[in-house]
């Protein structure tokens, strides 16, 4: 894209200070917990207490009876309420989520009922009068607990929330890397993180008259929320006003309204009075939803010369109890080798229930590939003895090598990992850092440096329901200032500034002139604003574009005034130029005051005013690329490590404000740090949540960051404007940076365990030699774990429910039935399956509204199986194995690496 302003002054590619700084830094930002509403009362929750169990008895006797109480909401209040529970993508929650607990409860902090009171003293108060009994039952914690122990949900086939890919590695993948020169495995396990945003969630709802709704909501889109409360409640979209003025910290957590903020609103119009809830540190480090916990194993094959061959996957998510939406993380292998030329690879990737805190988003939620790769081609060169650079060098695609499409069908076509790890090198003197490190390894000192490089999928849209484009509306007024109405949203991102420079350098006014407004679902389209680093790309495309055809509405307007040709026309610094004739120069005002007020002037056709609106649908995906490089010193008497220098080579195209930039990279990377040293959210055996302050949840402090260096590499992508995103880069490439800079350090003492966070005593642990963490599976022999209690016999753990065997007794198929079939993602299938049968040979076909599509297959017993070929969305063969049983129909088709999709239905 011509990145050329239409102005004298350019805009775009400065560090203009933040529009924002002023008000948020003299304390006159506007957050939910500021909102004061006439008649307002204030809600907290009574949780539950243990992770597991029937709920016997709920007594709310005392609490009601506490001055201040209005009233006191349990599960079966909300029941008659029709309630559709989704995901971020406006698929159905799997689990049996309700907004209270319902007669069970399956992890600490269960919300079982909601107090309103005067103040939130009050609520608080009397929530702790209430007695709940549970009758308690032993827990699923861990990973291990899932694959082995008792449902999390009663009823379900397993506690596999999510699975896609193949459960047995393809044999000729499983040849490839056995004849490989070298084969190298590895395994991480990444410890449950909170996202501990600054600003907990919050909510207030007011109904307002018979039918609307006003939500004053701590979110990262309110559009969204406008849009999911509509559905989820079945109101009509144009009753309900979604408002978030400053929110402080998203990073996932705040995609989407979850059972507390749904609750409150359901029970503002159950009440008719407006009410708040405000979470407080305890429940937002314990009951809000969490992140990260993950186990994952990955084998890659190299040849003599260092080059990847094939590689394996398999990976293992905690999705907790109730999860903002079943994830088995299918991204962790869409993303992990697109920058590579990996010639081979296969994966299985499992979601797991626990009696834990549920599963919610977090900056980078598939951030975990590029730890597992970054960490294992730094092993590989450490056994294939080959300089880690040169090891990147030989496998990382460079711009020449493109365009290319990844194993996994992921098509890159402008990205750049490899320049920008050659940028960071040529920015960096590599062998003097080597000989500082000779020489004081001598002296008792280790030093390390790491290396990382990724590429992030930005700016997302048209591939996920909610993921889509955004919208500016941008106008003139007739004092000649500039309103731009925006769908974007920010929760620090800077976006009221970054637009403002976008606007001003594409329609040649003042960056002062130029005010941005956002936060309120009344204005503009839908959209889902802050999340998966997409709004310097698709919210800065709709206003460079925007901005660009208001611009024209001004030259013509202009042309036909001044009876000159609308390419003689110029705008500058919010003046209006006529080329060779400067006495004919009017400001944007006069001009806008003959748009609005002289209908009579305007040429024909031109409508009234100057305002000018588009919504920007960018490409599919805009990838981001970068290296990173990372200096740290390792003490060997305490195992605390200092990081000395951080470097990040970073191409995210057209920079829009590079302090932006930089703000956005320095914030991923300070979380980077605090997962891979500091932070911890560990259970113990009965499901307990173990760090319920910030005493024992420890966050990375202004100490433990250091002053980071940026490389600006910038590559314009195929978007308006050329930007690429950058929002999620810092947490993703960061740890794996951090990690093989650490293990870099402690060479001489062995390899480090990927136990995440590699706290102090992990690192003694590998320095000394010795099990000083307790933790280290390396001498796990050394100690005498305490016995579990067996889990009783009505507990143990439910098999996968399984078609009928052949020996069942048979059932006639013949006919048509009506047919539901649920993917691992994506919304559920309605089709029509007609069978007949004759002998053992089965004939048919599935008719849905894209189309029918014939198939024959085997008849055994009451089981039907059969294969279907599809070529849309993609090409993959299904292999369906259903049960009969009477007018029932029950099994699943195995989607390939997809996984297998349920399938149920009844006979017509």
């Amino acid at each position: 894209m011509n990145a050329q302003s239409v102005g004298a002054t350019r805009y775009i590619g400065e560090r203009t200070p933040r529009k924002e700084d002023a008000r948020l830094l003299t304390g006159r930002g506007q957050y939910t917990d500021d909102v004061r509403l006439p008649g307002m009362l204030h809600v907290a929750y009574a949780r539950s207490a243990v992770a597991r169990g029937t709920i016997v008895s709920i007594d709310t006797a005392a609490a009601r009876d506490l001055p201040g109480v209005h009233a006191i909401y349990l599960q079966r209040d909300f029941a008659p309420v029709p309630l559709y529970m989704m995901n971020f993508f406006f698929g159905p929650i799997e689990s049996p989520v309700t907004l209270l607990a319902d007669g069970r409860v399956a992890c600490v902090g269960d919300p079982v009922a909601m107090v309103i009171a005067d103040s939130r003293a009050i609520a608080e108060d009397a929530a702790s009068l209430i007695e709940i009994v549970i009758d308690e039952e032993p827990p699923v914690v861990t990973l291990a607990d899932a694959r082995t122990g008792p449902l999390v949900h009663p009823g379900m086939d397993s506690n596999v929330a999510a699975e896609m890919g193949e459960p047995e590695i393809d044999e000729d993948l499983q040849a490839r890397i056995d004849g490989a020169a070298y084969k190298v495995t590895r395994t991480i396990r990444h410890q449950r993180i909170a996202q501990s945003p600054m600003e907990a969630r919050a909510c207030v709802a007011s109904p307002d008259g018979a039918e609307e709704l006003t939500i004053y909501i701590s979110c990262q889109s309110p559009n969204l929320v406008c849009r999911y409360v509509s559905v989820a409640l079945g109101l009509p979209q144009e009753a309900i006003r979604v408002i978030a003025k400053d929110v402080g910290g998203g990073f996932g957590l705040k995609n989407m309204p979850w059972r507390e903020e749904l609750a409150v609103i359901v029970a503002a119009r159950l009440f008719g009075r407006p009410l708040k809830w405000i979470e407080d540190r305890f429940e937002s480090l314990t009951a809000s939803s969490h992140a990260r916990e993950q186990e994952i194993t990955l084998t890659v094959g190299f040849d003599h010369d260092g080059r990847l061959v094939a590689g394996h996957c398999d990976y293992n998510s905690n999705n907790g109890a109730w999860p903002m939406g079943e994830d088995c993380n299918v991204a962790v292998h869409m993303f992990m080798w697109p920058a590579h030329k990996m010639p081979a690879y296969g994966f299985i990737s499992r979601g797991w229930y626990s009696n834990t805190m549920g599963l919610g988003g977090y900056r980078g939620p598939w951030a975990i590939e590029s730890l597992m790769r970054e960490t294992l081609l730094e092993a590989a060169a450490r056994e294939i003895g080959i300089d880690t650079i040169e090891l990147r060098r030989r496998n990382l695609i460079y711009a020449a090598d493109q365009p290319a499409t990844s194993t996994l069908g992921i098509e890159v076509t402008d990205i750049t990992p490899g320049e920008c790890l050659e940028k960071l090198v040529a920015h960096l003197d590599v062998a003097k850092f080597r000989q500082e490190q000779a020489a004081a390894r001598k002296q008792g000192r280790y030093l390390g440096l790491g290396f990382a490089t990724y590429v992030e999928p930005t700016a997302s849209a048209g591939t996920m329901a909610p993921m889509t484009g955004e919208t500016a509306n941008i106008r003139i007024d007739p004092t000649g200032k500039v309103i731009a109405s925006l769908t974007t949203h920010s929760q620090g991102h800077g976006t009221a500034t970054t637009m403002a420079q976008v606007i001003a350098d594409r329609l040649g006014v003042a960056y002062e002139d130029v005010t941005v407004f956002e936060g309120d679902s009344a204005w503009g389209g839908f959209s889902p604003g802050a999340a998966g680093s997409r709004q310097g790309v698709i919210g800065g495309g709709a206003s460079w574009k925007a901005a660009e055809m208001l611009a024209d509405k001004v030259k013509s307007l202009a042309a036909h005034l001044f009876n000159a040709n609308p390419e003689a026309i110029t705008i500058e610094n919010g003046t209006v130029h006529v080329a060779g004739a400067p006495e004919m120069s009017r400001s944007l005002r006069e001009i806008a005051e003959v748009a609005y007020a002289e209908p009579h002037r305007l040429p024909a056709g031109l409508a009234t005013g100057l305002e000018a609106q588009f919504r920007y649908q960018p490409p599919p995906i805009t990838f981001t690329s970068a290296a990173h490089a990372c200096m740290v010193e390792v003490d060997a008497e305490t195992g605390f490590v200092k990081i000395l220098r951080w470097i990040s080579s970073e191409d995210c195209g057209t920079v829009i404000n590079p302090g932006v930039v930089e703000g956005q990279i320095a914030g991923g990377l300070a979380q980077a740090i605090g997962q891979v040293l500091l932070e911890d959210m560990p259970y113990d055996a009965r499901g307990n949540p173990l760090a319920a302050t910030f005493k024992d949840y420890l966050m990375p402090a202004i100490s433990d960051v250091p002053d980071f260096e940026y490389i600006h590499a910038n590559t314009p992508s195929q978007t308006i404007g050329g930007m690429r995103g950058v929002g999620e880069g810092g947490a993703i490439v960061g740890p794996p940076t951090l990690v093989n800079a650490i293990q870099d350090a402690l060479a001489p003492f062995g390899e480090v365990e990927m136990n995440l966070p590699l706290t102090p005593a992990k690192i003694l642990d590998v320095i000394e030699g010795r099990d000083i963490s307790g933790t280290s599976s390396k001498y796990a022999a050394e100690r005498t774990a305490p016995e579990a209690p067996p889990a009783p016999a009505s507990a143990a753990m439910a098999e996968p429910a399984a078609p009928q065997s052949a020996a069942a007794t048979p059932a006639t198929p013949d006919g048509d039935w009506a047919v539901t079939m649920k993917p691992p993602m994506g919304p559920a299938q309605q089709m029509t399956a007609h069978f007949e049968t004759a002998g053992d040979a089965l004939s048919g076909y599935l008719k849905s509204p894209e189309g029918q599509q014939g198939f024959t297959g085997t008849v055994e017993g009451n089981r039907l199986k059969f294969d279907l070929h599809v070529e849309k969305p993609i090409k993959i063969t299904l292999k369906y194995d259903l049960a009969i049983t009477g007018d029932t129909l029950t099994g699943k088709a195995k989607m390939g690496m997809m996984g297998s999709a349920k399938v149920s239905g009844e006979r017509i």
